[in-house]
């Protein structure tokens, strides 16, 4: 199967890259510009991301592409093209005006496989505040914009492309254009990534990863879980042994339901119920680093005492997926770390399992087209997404019982209102938050100092980016007006219009 190496430079559209390059069927993996896999020769093609430093700048990622440059086809993006016009011949110098937004090629060089499709003013998106003044050496312009005249080109002699502006992005019209006819025409690789072939090679690597030992699941209902579940299931079928943790930060009645969804599913699951040891632990705590840091601690302290009750357990699986790993992985140059994720990384030296992550690699709609190809109900797959530290990021400030008591009933409510007015499905996650602060109200004529709540709905495809749903304003009185007059304690209810980014999907 042919692979893509996308070289990381902190772009925060890197991601993206990977997420059109999977759209058009070829697998693909990002990585540190500075920690390159050990494998490079496996791969078939390489992409150079963007990246907020300057090629010109001291600290600059300086990357080593004698691995790459002349032996692999290679698409440089924005920092990428710059990149090796500044340190190969040509000529990279401040912009007279900052090159930020929508722009026009109003020139596309004809007969050239790279541009095949692409029409006259076609719309790109650009992000820099260098431009390159003159191309490196064997540089031939292939497009330009009014005010970037090498907005793309390529180098005679090689199958090297380098484009200034991000094909990535939504606001390029043409831009998975431009992928397809790197990825087709100038590489000639070929779209074998699909869920049926993911299906048949991770079979087949759990098998030989995990042979004939026992592997302990953390399932909970959500889809990434589920599915993970499933596959195992196929792969090593009894020696799976799955477990479903109440952390006390579930929705309300979730513990129950869950253990009765997975009933006739063919796995073998138990129930524990350690919420007192999760809220024990979380008592006092207000950082939201520290929440999601406890909560993993205990989680893997519930499951080594778990784990230690079946005989000969030697694995721990996780439903990790990619966009996990991607915003819980910081290289001095490359993304930041938006925030830790307690299911991503390794596990304490005391605790004698290893782990396995069969959705490691897989965006979230991937993992819902392989749940589909497994043949998991639509309705478990439909599910929205649920945080791992479940509803104790929702609560902002310290967690206690009647915090998370008042939030289940609010959320619980507003989920039930989205399935019955037939908005669920049309949203990519929705949650509600409870806020650490007090309002004034009136309820009949009695003033009201109590807490407020946020709602919040978003659309998206991945998790990487996200917009917020425009909710029926009827629909959002009637849910405000129920959670008011229904949950003890809660005087106000507000909406949450943020997208991803600049802010995240959870507040915390």
């Amino acid at each position: 199967m042919d692979k893509v190496l996308i070289l990381d430079f902190g772009s925060q559209y890197t991601q993206l890259i990977a997420r059109r390059v999977r759209e058009l069927n070829v697998y693909c993996e990002i990585h540190p510009y500075n920690h390159l896999p050990e494998n490079v020769a496996d791969f078939s093609a390489v992409i150079l991301s963007g990246s907020p430093y300057s090629v010109r700048a001291t600290d600059a990622p300086h990357p080593d592409l004698s691995l790459f440059r002349g032996k692999k086809p290679l698409l440089a993006v924005c920092y990428g093209a710059q990149y090796l016009a500044h340190f190969f011949g040509g000529e990279v110098a401040p912009s007279d005006v900052r090159e930020y937004g929508r722009a026009h090629l109003v020139f596309v060089k004809q007969e050239e496989p790279f541009l095949e499709g692409i029409p006259h003013n076609s719309q790109v998106w650009m992000s820099h505040s260098d431009t390159i003044k003159q191309l490196p050496t064997g540089g031939v312009c292939l497009a330009s914009t009014p005010d970037v005249t090498n907005a793309a080109y390529r180098i005679e002699g090689e199958s090297t492309y380098a484009i200034q502006f991000h094909p990535e992005v939504y606001h390029s019209t043409d831009g998975k254009k431009f992928l397809e006819n790197f990825l087709f025409k100038i590489a000639k690789l070929t779209p074998s990534w699909t869920p049926d072939n993911f299906i048949e090679t991770t079979v087949a690597a759990l098998r030989e990863q995990v042979g004939k030992e026992k592997v302990v699941l953390g399932l909970s209902g959500g889809v990434d879980s589920t599915v993970a579940a499933v596959l195992l299931n196929r792969a090593i079928g009894g020696q799976l042994h799955c477990i479903f943790v109440n952390n006390g930060l579930l929705r309300k009645g979730e513990f129950q339901s869950v253990l009765a969804q997975y009933q006739g599913m063919g796995l073998n699951i138990k129930g524990v119920d350690a919420s007192g040891e999760f809220l024990s632990a979380l008592a006092g705590i207000t950082d939201p680093e520290a929440k999601r840091k406890t909560i993993g601690r205990v989680f893997i302290e519930v499951f080594d005492k778990e784990a230690h009750q079946i005989t000969d357990v030697t694995y721990l699986a996780q439903g990790t997926i990619y966009p996990d790993v991607i915003e819980s992985v910081s290289v001095k140059g490359p993304s930041a770390t938006i925030k830790s994720h307690h299911n991503v990384g390794g596990l304490p030296d005391y605790m004698k399992l290893k782990i396995v992550e069969p959705l490691r690699t897989l965006f979230k709609d991937e993992v819902r087209r392989v749940g589909a190809s497994l043949g998991i109900p639509a309705e478990l797959l439909g599910r929205h997404p649920f945080p791992g530290p479940g509803l104790a990021i929702r609560i902002l400030g310290d967690i206690t019982p009647e915090k998370v008591a008042t939030l289940q009933e609010v959320d619980a409510i507003f989920i039930n209102s989205l399935k019955d007015n037939g908005l669920y499905d049309e949203v990519w996650q929705a949650g509600a938050i409870l806020l650490p602060i007090n309002s004034v109200g009136v309820m009949g004529d009695e003033r009201t100092y109590e807490k407020c709540v946020a709602l919040r709905a978003v659309e998206s495809t991945d998790g990487m980016t996200a917009d917020w749903v425009h909710l029926p304003y009827e629909f959002l009185q009637k849910v405000s007006n129920e959670i008011i007059n229904k949950v003890k304690g809660v005087n106000r209810v507000v909406y949450d219009i943020s997208s991803k980014p600049p802010a995240t999907i959870e507040w915390e």
